[in-house]
């Protein structure tokens, strides 16, 4: 009974050994699966993590930069980017929208009118719609056009809701933006910076003006004060030579030779005779026909800015001269030239220019039979047959 009793106890030790290291090698065996799952699982996330990252900043080409694209207040950013991803700016809306909802970047996106330029990448779509963005209406002042003439297109804009030029044109008389500059101007022309702006619909004419003085300030350099003073001129003769260049040179490579004949003349006391000036005498006075002709009621106008009539140059600018006509004002070429002429052979505006009368009448006899020449052709010939 002993002996078969101590074999039944062995029996069951051995049998508990062996469960014990039974259960042993299964735990290993589940510890290295779960281990395995652990580790897949993390290479899987790191893996989406590191596609997400590169998806939110990877540039996408898309055909819609020239589009304006609106995001209409109270949208969820989530109809948001459905929106951007229907019109290609973005490839799938949830990569970006799982980062916006992480960084919790919902909150600080503005509706607009937006232009996503090509490519961009998510996380530059998503800076634009946190910065924000309207519609911007373009408003160009051509170069050479007077105050008048800005007056008139500021008055075609409807956001300006401006009832007629003349209330432009007022507003245009507050010369505090130049007073450092110009202490003699009773209005702005000149200042008016001939250039293409961007304006959001809820500006104000006052805000359009200042833009505008803002930009000839900006391209204003403070060496150039000195510069007119090394010439003997104010910056504001320098501006009232520039818009005589201006509305009288079209070639960029003649404006410094033009400037060098106004600057002759006045030295020798000689009218300068510019058109233009007299065109100008004509609208102050309200009675330019606006047809292109000058006729000899504006020659014979008696106004300080009709440079036919009087010496030197008009009391200030007639017109907004561009950067190049400002810096050829600052900079004439040194010749003896006291006329120039329009050069009837070529139909790019370009000059002859001449240092005595009789070259120079040549010269306006020559362009007056180019320009009878030009009528004669230009005028329908008279059927003789059954007369």
């Amino acid at each position: 009974m002993g002996r078969t009793a101590n074999k039944s106890g062995e029996l069951s030790l051995n049998l508990t050994i062996g469960l014990f290291f039974a259960l042993m090698t299964v735990m290993k065996k589940r510890r290295k699966l779960i281990a395995l799952i652990l580790a897949t699982t993390f290479v899987a996330i790191a893996g989406v993590l590191l596609w997400i990252y590169l998806e939110l900043r990877s540039p996408i080409q898309h055909d819609k930069a020239g589009k304006h694209i609106e995001i209409s207040r109270g949208l969820a950013p989530s109809q948001i980017l459905d929106k951007l991803a229907s019109e290609g700016i973005i490839r799938r809306p949830w990569p970006l929208l799982a980062y916006i909802k992480l960084t919790g970047a919902g909150s600080r996106l503005k509706a607009g009118e937006y232009r996503f330029s090509s490519p961009i990448s998510p996380l530059g779509v998503l800076k634009k719609l946190e910065e924000g963005e309207e519609r911007l209406s373009r408003f160009t002042i051509i170069e050479g056009w007077s105050r008048f003439e800005i007056a008139a297109a500021m008055t075609r804009i409807p956001e300006l809701k401006l009832e007629n030029n003349e209330q432009a044109l007022a507003l245009m008389s507050d010369t505090s933006a130049i007073r450092d500059l110009d202490p003699d101007a009773d209005n702005l022309e000149g200042y008016l910076f001939a250039d293409t702006y961007n304006f959001p619909p809820d500006s104000t004419p006052e805000s359009m003006v200042a833009a505008m003085v803002k930009r000839f300030r900006q391209q204003w350099k403070p060496e150039w004060t000195e510069k007119a003073r090394a010439l003997g001129m104010s910056p504001r003769q320098i501006v009232t030579v520039a818009s005589l260049i201006e509305t009288e040179a079209k070639l960029p490579e003649e404006r410094p030779v033009i400037a060098s004949v106004i600057y002759n003349r006045i030295k020798k006391q000689m009218a300068l005779g510019v058109d233009s000036s007299v065109i100008y005498a004509s609208k102050l006075a309200g009675k330019w026909r606006d047809d292109g002709k000058v006729y000899r009621s504006d020659l014979d106008r008696q106004s300080p800015y009709n440079t036919r009539l009087n010496v030197g140059l008009p009391p200030g600018p007639i017109a907004s001269p561009s950067l190049s006509s400002l810096q050829a004002a600052l900079n004439p070429s040194e010749s003896s030239y006291l006329y120039y002429v329009r050069e009837p052979a070529r139909d790019d505006g370009a000059h002859n220019f001449y240092d005595n009368a009789a070259d120079f009448e040549r010269g306006v006899q020559a362009l007056r039979n180019w320009e009878r020449e030009r009528d004669a052709r230009s005028t329908p010939t008279t059927n003789q047959a059954g007369q």
